[in-house]
């Protein structure tokens, strides 16, 4: 009896042993393990030769190529406006009509007057030469003689008289009728219909501008007119050939520089407070597209095109060191690439300095990209 209670406990004994050694297997199946998360998936791209032309970009204004304040230069009321406001007029159109009668009635009696005074010569004349031949004849003095001459060179001035103040009345007439000194849009009016306008002051009726075609003014720093007087100097142009030097501009709303225009002027000198130049461009504008007031973006070229290394310009990061991108090695590593940028069209942005044509550039998943992280390749 024990040998069976020795072996009764001998296999609780073997029991007990393989639930422990159970526990112990099962509690190390269940233990969790540490994640292992995949590399970061990115698209890389090569950098790409493309023609390109560099330029000087800057912030510039439009202004109206004429701009007129159309005034009441005679003393009158108002008898009509004869336009719509804001609407487009051509040049010689009828815009303000200022009382005329009363000058119509000058010009009338300015006219009478020339015909009077011809009268008069006409009369002192022939008294004259009457004068003349009786004096061959020992009929009259010489006195009268000298007499009627002087009348007949007064009445030629009186005639010369009147006919510049016959001039004078016309001219005042036609400034009852202000019309449009060319072709633009004019603004809304000033004075309205009744009004007494002219009284010892020129009112200010409405104003008229010219938008076909109209100027783009902007400048440019110390650096950019140093490039900018290089391309001239490499193509040949002269002081008179400004107006070949091409210019173009683009509105706030628009991604091309689809409006090309010409230089048109040049300061005379830099702005010692600002240390730049102020340039001019003239740009048509059949459409009236642009519009003087609106802030645009100008940009010259400044050389010839020529192959550049090119990228998405959203591949190009910035820190307060400057631009750099990401690049991948030949064993899958991020690699941080100090670059030098040139200019942006399009969204493509030309690279100087930093790269070759057999770099791989993250383009894509650039969030997920860290220098000397590895990555994976889609």
């Amino acid at each position: 009896m024990s040998e069976g209670y020795h072996i009764k406990y001998k296999n609780i004994a073997i029991l007990i042993a393989a639930l422990v050694l159970l526990y112990f297997v099962v509690h190390s199946l269940m233990k969790p393990k540490s994640p292992s998360f995949p590399a970061p998936r990115v698209v890389v791209q090569h950098p790409q030769w493309k023609e390109r032309v560099e330029y000087v970009t800057q912030t510039g204004t439009l202004v109206a190529y004429n701009s007129v304040d159309l005034v009441a230069r005679i003393k009158g009321y108002l008898n009509a406006i004869e336009f719509t406001d804001g609407a487009f007029v051509k040049k010689g159109q009828q815009l303000f009509v200022i009382q005329p009668e009363p000058y119509m009635e000058q010009w009338k009696a300015a006219q009478a007057e020339v015909e009077i005074q011809k009268s008069l010569y006409t009369y002192s004349k022939s008294e004259y030469d009457r004068q003349q031949r009786m004096y061959k004849q020992n009929a009259t003095s010489f006195n009268n003689v000298e007499k009627w001459m002087a009348k007949t060179n007064e009445s030629a001035a009186g005639i010369a008289k009147a006919v510049a103040d016959e001039q004078i009345a016309a001219i005042n007439y036609s400034y009852t009728h202000v019309q449009a000194p060319f072709d633009g849009r004019i603004g809304r009016h000033l004075v309205d219909i009744g009004n007494l306008v002219g009284n010892g002051v020129a009112t200010n009726l409405a104003t008229i501008e010219q938008l076909n075609p109209i100027y783009a003014y902007f400048n440019l720093n110390e650096l950019d007119l140093i490039k900018l007087r290089a391309a001239a100097r490499e193509r040949g142009f002269k002081p008179g050939d400004l107006n070949k030097v091409p210019a173009y501009v683009r509105l706030q709303n628009e991604s091309t520089f689809q409006h090309e225009g010409r230089l048109d002027f040049v300061n005379t000198g830099l702005n010692a407070s600002t240390g730049t130049l102020e340039f001019r461009a003239l740009f048509n504008n059949e459409n009236y597209v642009l519009l003087p007031g609106l802030f645009v973006e100008v940009r010259i070229p400044v050389t010839l095109p020529q192959k550049k290394l090119t990228l998405p310009d959203t591949a190009i990061l910035y820190d307060q060191i400057g631009p750099y991108v990401l690049t991948v090695d030949a064993h899958h590593f991020v690699q941080l690439r100090r670059i030098e940028l040139g200019t942006v069209d399009q969204g493509i942005r030309t690279i100087k300095l930093g790269l070759t044509d057999k770099d791989k550039v993250i383009v894509s998943g650039l969030q997920f990209a860290t220098p000397h992280n590895k990555v994976e390749l889609i």
